[in-house]
């Protein structure tokens, strides 16, 4: 159930993130195994076990881990990226020297743990509205230095991937309103500096703002913190004037409030939640 567009993110861009992870964490040097093992290069074989149900993700990452520290070490998943895994199931089998094997197991658990988790949380709400038009998107709120990944991650639970950062389109919030004096001349500010093709999305509180963002050809309009009935008459507005502009709906999305805003006929549902109120999946390395 891996979203189509889940595209790992490439290793150049990577590579200096799990290098700092690393160094991070060894220091100057991991004093328990090289002690242990100092001046040998003695090979070993490990597994990666699911120690409770959840959605993997993250195991090409974690494998990228243990290649930086010895390019021969192998990290071979017995699972797709993206599959449901059950509490004692193997997910990965590993080989290499027993240094970069022991030195490298916390960074690479401890990403594929936060990642699986992301997308163990976003699939449950995916699944909600799975058969609905509408289609999950997250958000901003990442935590900093590691949003590239996870998003990967809510993308691998079967979510769309909203604005990775401020250059990736303009969304015009109530802050940006206040600061401008209103919808209409932030619309118009915008729109005269925008590069081509950068979308423009206003939020949305009241029907009078839709209007007014519906007047100043918005292309997406963002319904926030709306009640039912107002999403609805607002996608109803919307639909009257044009079928091109596309409908966000936020603010408030739980498990248990996604269904009910899905079927108000939105284009997208928009929340923090994957990410922000997730916890991580145990995972654990057992050497053999």
């Amino acid at each position: 159930m891996t979203s189509p567009s889940a595209i790992l993110p490439p290793f150049l861009l990577l590579d200096r993130l799990l290098q700092d992870w690393l160094i991070e964490d060894m220091g100057r040097g991991d004093r328990t195994t090289q002690g242990l093992l100092a001046h040998t290069l003695k090979t070993g074989k490990a597994q990666w076990v699911c120690k409770e149900a959840g959605v993997i993700a993250g195991l090409p990452i974690a494998a990228r881990v243990f290649q930086l520290l010895d390019h021969q070490t192998k990290l071979m998943p017995t699972v797709a990226e993206g599959q449901w895994c059950e509490p004692g199931q193997v997910v990965a089998q590993m080989e290499g020297t027993l240094n970069a094997l022991l030195t490298g197991e916390r960074v690479a658990l401890n990403l594929a743990m936060r990642l699986s988790g992301i997308a163990t949380m976003t699939r449950r709400y995916v699944e909600k509205i799975a058969d609905l038009p509408a289609q999950l998107v997250d958000t901003r709120k990442t935590t900093p230095g590691l949003r590239i990944l996870e998003k990967y991650a809510t993308q691998v639970g079967g979510a769309v991937n909203h604005r990775m950062g401020l250059d990736d389109g303009v969304m015009i919030k109530d802050n940006h309103i206040t600061a401008a004096g209103g919808i209409q001349a932030a619309i118009e500010q915008v729109r005269d500096r925008v590069p081509y093709p950068l979308t423009i999305e206003v939020e949305t509180e009241t029907l009078e703002q839709v209007t007014e963002a519906l007047k100043h050809k918005a292309d997406i309009i963002m319904l926030d913190n709306m009640s039912l009935d107002q999403m609805r008459q607002a996608v109803q507005m919307i639909r009257d004037t044009s079928d091109r502009i596309r409908i966000e709906a936020s603010g408030n999305i739980t498990l248990e409030t996604i269904r009910s805003v899905a079927e108000t006929k939105v284009d997208y549902i928009s929340t923090s939640a994957p990410i922000t109120r997730s916890t991580w999946l145990d995972l654990s390395m057992k050497m053999l």
